[in-house]
C-alpha cells in the first residue's frame, strides 16, 4: 500500500499517476530478489519537486521515486516469504517416529495426529517448507520401510525469521540462489547507490 502523510506539499496531484507506477515496479520486483512483494506499506512523508512543470514527468518521477522506495525497503528489515505445503500422511502406529524424524530433517512439524477408528492407521497433517520437500517422499519412505504415504498441497506462505542481508543465513543463501538463477549481480546495490541518486 502506497500511502500520502505529506502535508502541504504542492502539485502532489500532478505526480500521483507516476508515483502509483513506481510503485507497481517497485513491488512488483523487489530489490532483494526482483520477487513480488507482500505486505507492504509505504508513507510519502515528505516531497520536494522541480518548480518547472516540465521536469514533474513520469520519466523523471517514476525512476526516482522507484528509487526511493528501494531504499526505504533496505533499511525496513526486509524478510523473504516462502511457500509452505500442508503434507497429510496416513501410516502405520510404528512407522511415526520415522515419519517425525524425516519432518524434523526437514524443517517440517505435525500439528494434527489423529488415529482412525477402528484401525490401526494414523491419518497426520503436517506444514512443510516447499524447499525442503525435494526428496522428501524417497527419504520418508526409506525412513518407513515404505509404510507411509504423503500427500503434498500447497497451503500459505511463511515469512522467514532470518535476515536475508545477513550473509550465510538460509534467507541469504535463497535471495543468492534465485539472484544467481536470474542473472543478476550477486549481491543487491547497497543502500548508499539509492541515496546518492535521490
Amino acid at each position: 500500500m502506497l500511502t500520502d502523510i505529506t502535508k502541504g506539499v504542492q502539485y502532489l496531484n500532478e505526480i500521483k499517476d507516476s508515483a502509483v507506477a513506481a510503485f507497481q515496479w517497485a513491488t512488483k520486483e523487489g530489490v532483494l530478489s526482483e520477487e513480488n512483494m507482500r505486505g507492504c506499506v509505504f508513507e510519502i512523508c515528505d516531497v520536494v519537486m522541480h518548480a518547472d512543470a516540465i521536469h514533474r514527468g513520469g520519466g523523471q518521477i517514476i525512476p526516482t521515486c522507484r528509487r526511493a522506495l528501494y531504499a526505504a525497503e533496505l533499511t525496513a528489515q526486509p524478510r523473504m516469504c516462502e511457500p509452505v505445503y500442508l503434507v497429510e500422511i496416513q501410516a502405520p502406529e510404528q512407522a511415526l517416529g520415522g515419519i517425525y524424524s524425516v519432518l524434523n530433517q526437514k524443517r517440517g512439524h505435525v500439528f494434527e495426529e489423529m488415529q482412525r477408528p477402528g484401525t490401526p492407521i494414523f491419518n497426520l497433517k503436517a506444514y512443510l517448507p516447499v524447499i525442503e520437500s525435494f526428496g522428501f517422499t524417497s527419504t520418508l519412505r526409506a525412513a518407513t520401510s515404505g509404510q507411509a504415504f504423503p500427500q503434498c498441497v500447497f497451503d500459505h506462505w511463511e515469512t522467514m525469521t532470518t535476515d536475508p542481508q545477513n550473509a550465510g543465513s538460509p534467507a541469504h543463501t535463497i535471495v543468492m540462489d534465485i539472484r544467481k538463477r536470474k542473472g543478476l549481480k550477486p549481491e543487491p546495490m547497497p543502500l548508499g547507490e539509492y541515496e546518492d541518486k535521490l
